[in-house]
Order: structure tokens, then sequence, then C-alpha cells
């Protein structure tokens, strides 16, 4: 709700989560921050999969970083995270927009409490926000009421976790996805789903399909 009503917000918490990607790879690559460049491709969605209001970001990442080599960038593969440093990324992510956010003064800590300020309460839109952000229907007879959703359920009747992914407080961060450079099919079709609408046509049934290389999402 706070991305939605506060946009602008965005490009600071955007430039953590990049600074920090950006660094772990560096660090993977065996090289110091000032001796190498990454790279990375952002989307912002605005919808979840139920078409509801739901914030976050594709990213599709550098699997490595250039150096440059008289004069000529190199290109050097980073060792892939494990879910454990997949972990600790997510929680110095989280830190980090926690900063960013007290500083600014959108988040209030008090008494080892953190909690949103109160702002903008007279937005019309925040009640219409809360509704799509909850799944519960805004307006009619019916307001309040959870909307009928459907969730993936595993055999063993557990919801789905994606391999290589971390979640903590309510964020997560999915690196499962790699696209080599001459996979030129699986990395066009890694970008069209970053780069889907609200509503597309995509396969279900097709077991090459891939997923975002990296996202993060409140």
């Amino acid at each position: 709700m706070l991305f939605a009503a506060q946009p602008q917000l965005l490009t600071p918490v955007l430039q953590v989560i990049h600074r920090v990607i950006a660094s772990f790879l560096v660090k993977q690559a065996g090289l110091k921050r000032s001796a190498a460049k990454t790279g990375a491709v952002t989307l912002i969605q605005r919808f979840g999969s139920a078409a509801n209001l739901n914030i976050h970001l594709h990213c599709v990442v550098l699997d490595g970083v250039y150096r440059t080599t008289e004069g000529e960038p190199v290109f050097q593969q980073a060792r892939a995270p494990t879910t454990g440093e997949l972990q600790g990324l997510l929680v110095k992510i989280i830190t980090r927009i926690m900063r960013v956010l007290t500083r600014q003064g959108y988040l209030i800590e008090e008494q080892a409490m953190s909690y949103l300020a109160d702002i903008d309460v007279d937005n019309p839109l925040r009640a219409l926000q809360a509704a799509s952000c909850n799944y519960r229907i805004a307006l009619g007879p019916r307001a309040g009421q959870k909307v009928l959703s459907l969730q993936t359920i595993s055999r063993r009747g557990e919801p789905c976790t994606p391999p290589q992914s971390a979640n903590a407080h309510g964020f997560s961060l999915h690196a499962a996805v790699r696209g080599g450079a001459d996979q030129r099919k699986e990395l066009e079709r890694l970008c069209r789903y970053i780069t889907r609408p609200a509503i597309a046509n995509l396969p279900t049934n097709d077991s090459n399909a891939i997923t975002p290389t990296m996202s993060c999402c409140n």
C-alpha cells in the first residue's frame, strides 16, 4: 500500500536492491567493487496473479560481472548463490529498505516496533488499495468480504515454494532461473515474462517456461 500511495519511493528502494545485489555478484566473482561492473533490467509490476494490487519488481540480472582487462571488458561469471546466501542477501535488502523509509519519515520506530506513518490519510483511494492488497471486496453489499482465489498446492498439501528462493517479513527474493548467452529463446521468454501485462495468455503446460531471474516484492 505504501508503494502504491507513494510511487516515488520505488526509486530509492530499487537503488538499494540493485546496489546490494551488484555488490554480492562482484564478491561472488572474486573481485572488488571498484574493479567490476554488473547490470540489470527491472520492470515494476503493480499486480498479482489475481490482478490484485501487489507492487513488486521483476529483474533480469547478469549472473556475473564485467571487468576491464587492457581496456576491453571481459565477462566473468559469478558463482550461483546458495539458499542460505539468498536469505542473507534478502535480510540485508530489508534492513536497508527499512532504514531508507525511516530516514524519509514513512516508517516510525518506537520501542523496538516499526509501523507506517499516517501519511495521506484523506486519500480516497486508500480504502480501495487496502481492499485490493488484502484480496477483499471494496464496494457493494459484500464489501469487506474475502474474494475467491485459487492457489497451487503441492501433492503433500503444502503451498509450493520455488527453489532457490528466500522469504522474510513479507519480502521475497527469487533467483532460481538462469539463461545462457546462447539460449536466445529462453532469454526472450524470460524478457516476455517480466514485461507481461496484468492480463496475459501465458502457457501453463510448457516444461521450458521460466520465471524471473530475481524479483523482490513487499
